[in-house]
């Protein structure tokens, strides 16, 4: 795990729940399994407590885990440390990636209402103007009635951003190629091919995993496609976006931005996304942090009490979902 991760992560309630349903030892954190220390300790370990930061599960670390029967990492992607010889060996495998996704669904429907009562541009001009002003007749597009928005990807948070807007006059459109029309109109949404949504959408929200055929999935063209005024949201992964066509339309005002996350992951100290008005940028914070932290932990605790009680894992990773996850 990372350098103070665990006092992050897990509250004396949460600690003290997994020591008893575990011989667990919460002053023993790992970050290099090739250790003596680790080594001793994973020749008596039936199941490991991960979370970011966590080193690959190769071969070698489980010839020397050989009680090792499950994994419950208490973040989101498993796909950094579980490898293939963790399958080969039956090794059960949780994650709390659900727990994660909420507070960036949370974060994403923030984005959307405010984007669309252009709250970005509005304060802007208050700023600037420093006076009051006629906001109906400067704002006389904006509001979220009737506003089109478009979530890229049914994945878990996109799911839940879905989910979290059916409360709102919105019509939602959803692009996922794994989807037929009846399981997106299940979800509250229309499904639609990428390039229809790029266009019709009043606001454009990216929820899809990062794999080598979603790389630069918002293209160029695609941008080129979005409405003036569309606001285009990413708290999934950077290389989704052309990050080059989309600064040169953001330079130009004719798109806005609610940016997340972006490639690279931080923009050279020169770059206009910096001082934008029609653009917010913030440091990858989308995600779990602070408190939330707090609700991966108990995930973790509450998948140790199903495998202590010897049920399945109320949220397991299975092989055969990982090609198309993040």
């Amino acid at each position: 795990m990372q350098p103070g991760l665990v006092e992050r992560l897990f509250d004396r309630r949460t600690l003290t729940r997994l020591t008893q349903l575990a011989e667990l030892d919460p002053g023993l954190v790992l970050d290099d399994f090739t250790t003596s220390e680790a080594r001793a300790a994973l020749g008596d370990a039936e199941v490991i407590v991960s979370s970011w930061g966590c080193p690959p599960l190769d071969r070698a670390v489980l010839d020397a885990a050989p009680r090792l029967r499950a994994v419950i990492h208490a973040a989101g992607s498993v796909k950094h440390h579980i490898t293939d010889a963790c399958w080969e060996r039956g090794i059960q495998v949780a994650s709390a990636a659900w727990a994660n996704a909420l507070p960036v669904a949370e974060y994403t429907v923030a984005a959307v209402l405010f984007a669309n009562k252009q709250v970005l541009r509005s304060s802007a001009d208050y700023r600037e103007l420093r006076a009051g002003y006629d906001i109906l007749a400067a704002y006389g597009t904006a509001g979220n009635y009737r506003r089109t928005v478009g979530i890229v990807g049914a994945s878990q948070i996109g799911r839940r951003v879905l989910e979290l807007l059916r409360p709102y006059d919105l019509d939602l459109l959803l692009h996922d190629p794994y989807l037929d029309p009846d399981e997106a109109g299940a979800l509250g949404a229309r499904l639609v091919p990428l390039d229809e949504l790029c266009a019709l959408s009043d606001v454009v929200s990216v929820h899809a995993p990062q794999l080598p055929e979603t790389r630069g999935l918002i293209s160029r063209h695609r941008l080129a496609m979005m409405k003036d005024g569309t606001t285009l949201v990413n708290t999934a992964r950077g290389a989704l976006i052309d990050q080059d066509a989309l600064t040169g339309e953001l330079v130009t005002g004719r798109l806005s931005a609610v940016l997340d996350v972006t490639d690279p992951d931080v923009p050279p100290e020169d770059s206009p996304l910096y001082e934008l008005p029609n653009v917010l940028l913030t440091p990858h914070v989308a995600g779990s942090l602070g408190t939330e932290l707090h609700r991966m932990a108990v995930a973790a605790a509450d998948e140790l009490a199903c495998y202590a009680a010897g049920l399945p894992f109320a949220h397991p990773v299975l092989p055969q979902d990982l090609p198309r996850s993040a």
